[in-house]
């Protein structure tokens, strides 16, 4: 496993959740990285990218306004902060190391994922 996904949890509509995703065994600090989630029988969808040039950010549009992704180089770890949570943001959340893009194809590494659970 190249990158490890953390902060996961249970937590209230409303609420907030930080996710994290820190590399192990080597640094990802010329790659984008990007944050896809997937809820239950439904299809990877894609939640945030940032560049590794500039720290420019996309978001899908269902976390727009919601959900900030940033970047530490020192530490090459991304972050997800995830304020006004929905329950149908309920899913597991991966990272992932690559190419920019809101496509999953572009990213050639993967995290294992951490699971936000979002009650109502």
């Amino acid at each position: 496993v190249q990158l490890q996904a953390s902060g996961g949890g249970l937590v209230q509509a409303g609420g907030s959740l930080r996710l994290s995703c820190a590399p192990s065994g080597r640094a990802f600090n010329r790659y984008a990285m990007a944050w896809f989630r997937q809820a239950p029988g439904k299809e990877r969808e894609f939640v945030a990218t940032i560049s590794w040039e500039d720290r420019s950010a996309y978001y899908g549009d269902s976390v727009k306004g919601r959900f900030t992704i940033s970047r530490d180089y020192a530490k090459s770890t991304i972050y997800l902060q995830m304020n006004d949570l929905k329950p149908e943001d309920t899913a597991l959340y991966y990272c992932a190391a690559g190419g920019l893009g809101l496509s999953a194809g572009v990213y050639d590494y993967w995290g294992q994922g951490t699971l936000v659970t979002v009650s109502s």
